[in-house]
C-alpha cells in the first residue's frame, strides 16, 4: 500500500510517502510562506523522489483538525482533489494523533495545540501503542491537571502547545523534557495514523472527507458573545424582530 500523508493543520507543512511498513520520503517547511504556497510543490517533490504517480496512492491521510482553520482547509482541499480523479480512500487522521505516532519510546504523550484565548486542544495517548487515553477537547491548559499528575508513566507534551504546557507542569514529578524540535507533528506521523485508520474501517471516500475544529470559529463567537449581549439588553418579552 502506498500512503501519501499531510499535513497543514499548524505553521508547519509536512508531506510524507510511506509504502506498507517503509518510510519512502519525508519533509517538513517551517519557512513562514502559506500553505498554499509550499503544500503542492512538496506533493510533487516527494512523488517524483518516490517514481509514483497520483494514480499510483491507494491511501491519502490528512490532518483533520483539530488545528488553524485556514490550515486545514488547505491541507483537505487538496487531499479532495489529489483523491477525487481515483476515488482514492482517504483517512482524515486527528492531528493530535499524529502527533502521538510520530513519536516513539515509553511513557505516555500528550499533544497540544496552542488554541488560543489560554487555551489548548489536546489529547493524551500511550507512547508505546499508541492507544488514544482520552478524548481530543479544547479547554484551558489548567484543565489537564488531574491527568498529568496522576500518570503512573514519564509524560512528554509535543505540539505547538507543548510550551504551554511545559511552562505549567514542567516541574511536575513524572513530566519529561521534549526538545523543542521533536514537537514538531511529523508526515510520518499523519501516515502511520492514516493506516491505523484505514486499517480500523475509518477510510472514507474523497467527497466525504470533512474537517474536525472541535470548537466555532473566531467569528462564530464574536457573533454568539453579540448575540448573548443584545438578548441581555433587551427588556423582557421584546423580540429581535
Amino acid at each position: 500500500m502506498n500512503i501519501l500523508a499531510i499535513d497543514t493543520a499548524g505553521k508547519t507543512a509536512a508531506v510524507a510517502v510511506m509504502r506498507d511498513d517503509t518510510l519512502l520520503y519525508e519533509t517538513a517547511s517551517n519557512t513562514g510562506l502559506t500553505h498554499s504556497e509550499t503544500l503542492l510543490p512538496m506533493v510533487d517533490t516527494a512523488l517524483k523522489s518516490c517514481g509514483l504517480t497520483t494514480g499510483q496512492i491507494d491511501l491519502y491521510a490528512v490532518t483533520a483538525g483539530p488545528g488553524s482553520f485556514t490550515g486545514l482547509r488547505i491541507g483537505l482541499s487538496a487531499v479532495k482533489g489529489l483523491a477525487f480523479a481515483c476515488n482514492t480512500p482517504c483517512a482524515g487522521v486527528s492531528t493530535l494523533a499524529a502527533l502521538a505516532y510520530g513519536m516513539a519510546g515509553e511513557g505516555t504523550v500528550i499533544g497540544a495545540l496552542d488554541a488560543r484565548r489560554g487555551q489548548v486542544y489536546w489529547a493524551a495517548f500511550d507512547l508505546a501503542t499508541h492507544e488514544r487515553l482520552t478524548a481530543d477537547t479544547a479547554e484551558p491548559a489548567d484543565a489537564m491537571e488531574n491527568f498529568v499528575k496522576g500518570c503512573k508513566k514519564p509524560v512528554f507534551f509535543v505540539g505547538d502547545g507543548a510550551a504551554l504546557c511545559y511552562n505549567k507542569y514542567g516541574c511536575v514529578p513524572g513530566v519529561l523534557p521534549c526538545p523543542q524540535p521533536l514537537r514538531v507533528l511529523r508526515g510520518a506521523g499523519v501516515a502511520l495514523a492514516g493506516k491505523a485508520l484505514w486499517e480500523d474501517g475509518g477510510c472514507v471516500p474523497p467527497a466525504d472527507l470533512l474537517p474536525e475544529y472541535h470548537r466555532l470559529s473566531q467569528a462564530e463567537r464574536d457573533r454568539a458573545a453579540r448575540e448573548a449581549a443584545d438578548g441581555q439588553s433587551r427588556p423582557e418579552g421584546e423580540s429581535s424582530k
